[in-house]
């Protein structure tokens, strides 16, 4: 018993876990941010060829 309560206690004391998640939540939030600003971006350009298009004889 005194064994496991010594792992538990080096786990929370440990911080390399904490960095990794921190790193992990900022990559999905920019991957989250770039996917929108794409299609968005995507949208925009489609509408704008579009009309570009219809100009054309």
């Amino acid at each position: 018993m005194k064994m496991l309560q010594h792992a538990v206690a080096r786990f929370v004391r440990e911080e390399e876990g904490v960095t990794a998640i921190e790193y992990g939540l900022i990559a999905g939030l920019i991957a989250v941010v770039i996917i929108g600003a794409v299609t968005t971006l995507g949208t925009k350009l489609n509408a704008v060829f579009n009309l570009i298009a219809s100009k054309l004889p």
